[in-house]
């Protein structure tokens, strides 16, 4: 077996030009002029664009088997490294229930098998499982399985999800007649994966790429056991385009963005038959989101406000002339997200390179930061799909308190810890410290840096240590958990 191989890797390498058993493959130079604004450049290698051509199937043939054939000898440490990985890992796992309308739905994992398993519970945490789909059976007989966002129609009797069997990003959107678990016979290949539900219960917008670049550039309107219309086309090709819906699903929201801009398109979700309206026309270097509340709209924004700003406005007039503060701009914290509630808002940004969270009660706008416990750590808000709640799901995680998932009363400031990811092979956070220090770099700037070490160190500049460092793009790195 050990000599057909070689021989076989032998056969591969000598269908290359350039490429002997004793190096690697060389890929054929075949010079292709590429012209745009004026300038023209020279790509030697454009011809391995061409995926259905056997001479570029042949090469990247002959690279892997080169790859095996240099890194043979890795294989044992490889092997060993994957089952120490493995061993730390709970492989029957499950996510924490989340609640939406009268179903709790979560998706759980079972030993020995790769993929996740979509199930709900109607009523009670206690009541009898209902398994929704279970990608185990979908990936039987492909050597790749993906599947990307399982959403539930409005009454919760149809389940979509997108599927990708190759690996390209390129999803096929399917549908489940829950009531009797029977696929629909609507199908819709070559779709991102993004999608949404109107209010109706039978229609779905998805978003659609272009066939070679990928970029996300049509909204297109699907009705179950009918036709498909395109709703909206992105002309500008440095925008990708992406649709949602608000949580209090009262609005569809078409998001177009680029580099340094953005425009949102909205459409009442009670009439999908309607068109898409303008929330504020695209505007040089202006970046903005919304998200619905009752009777106004709430607006994350950067217009004279280089870290954002929170603003509102009434629910029927969107420009800017109506806009009033929520929440004034800092030059010390860069606000990043938000989330409504019926009586909350949720505010996410980062501050000194940590996140916070600031809730804002909309009845009397009191306001006050969430008290996470720990000086160094990453958190960002959960899987919330009740709008009418009290209650904040967040995730949380430090260099030493492995990912944690709380349901937070905004009411009370009470936290209850719903599941901590679960680390096999003894490992006891107990006996690790983590704090966050200062260092001054040369020109007189606080580099932040994230601590932690074994209880008991002697802090004496003798310890050896393991630095990580990355900064680019105004990203600061959260200190998680590994």
């Amino acid at each position: 077996m050990k000599l057909f191989s070689w021989f076989v890797i032998g056969m591969l390498m000598s269908t290359i030009p350039g490429c002997s058993d004793r190096g690697a493959p060389i890929a054929k130079k075949k010079p292709h002029e590429l012209t745009i604004h004026g300038d023209t450049r020279i790509d030697n290698y454009y011809w391995l664009r061409e995926r259905d051509n056997p001479k570029v199937l042949n090469y990247l043939k002959a690279e892997n088997a080169y790859r095996e054939k240099v890194m043979a000898h890795t294989k044992p440490f490889e092997e060993k490294l994957f089952q120490e990985m493995k061993s730390r890992i709970k492989e029957d796992d499950s996510s924490v229930p989340a609640r939406e309308g009268e179903y709790w739905y979560y998706t759980r994992y079972e030993e020995g098998r790769e993929y996740p398993i979509y199930c709900r519970k109607h009523g009670f945490l206690d009541a009898p499982e209902e398994i929704l789909l279970d990608v185990n059976k979908l990936a039987e007989g492909h050597d790749f399985c993906q599947v990307r966002g399982f959403k539930t129609s409005p009454d919760h009797r149809i389940a979509a999800y997108a599927v990708d069997y190759v690996g390209r990003r390129k999803y096929t959107l399917h549908f489940i007649d829950l009531q009797n678990g029977q696929p629909l016979l609507d199908e819709i290949p070559e779709m991102t994966g993004n999608f949404v539900w109107a209010n109706d219960n039978k229609t779905v917008f998805y978003t659609k790429q272009h066939p070679e670049t990928l970029r996300w550039e049509k909204i297109v309107r699907h009705t179950l056991g009918g036709d498909d219309e395109l709703v909206y086309f992105e002309e500008d090709k440095t925008f990708d385009a992406s649709i949602g819906k608000t949580l209090d699903d009262a609005y569809l929201v078409i998001f177009s963005g680029s580099t340094l801009q953005t425009e949102c398109r909205i459409l009442n979700a009670d009439f999908p038959e309607g068109e898409f309206v303008p929330f504020l026309k695209r505007e040089p270097k202006h970046e903005y989101s919304i998200e619905h509340g009752g009777d106004r709209w709430f607006i994350l924004t950067n217009d004279g406000a280089k870290n954002f700003k929170l603003m509102q406005t009434p629910d029927d007039n969107t420009g800017k002339e109506h806009w009033t503060t929520v929440v004034e701009h800092s030059a010390d914290a860069l606000l990043e997200d938000v989330t409504v509630f019926k009586n909350w808002v949720i505010v996410e940004g980062t501050e000194k390179a940590l996140p916070f969270m600031r809730v804002i009660n909309r009845r009397n706008n009191s306001r006050y930061d969430i008290d996470f416990g720990e000086s160094a750590f990453a958190a960002f808000v959960g899987e919330n799909r009740e709008y009418d709640t009290d209650i904040l799901r967040y995730a949380f995680e430090s260099m030493k308190t492995p990912n944690s998932v709380f349901d937070f009363d905004l009411k009370t400031r009470k936290k209850e810890l719903k599941k901590q990811q679960p680390v096999l092979g003894g490992f006891d956070p107990e006996h690790y410290e983590t704090e966050r220090v200062w260092a001054a770099a040369r020109d007189g700037v606080k580099v932040p840096m994230s601590l932690l070490y074994k209880k008991g160190l002697q802090h004496n500049g003798e310890n050896p240590v393991l630095i990580y460092a990355y900064g680019s793009y105004g990203y600061s790195m959260s200190p998680y958990f590994s």
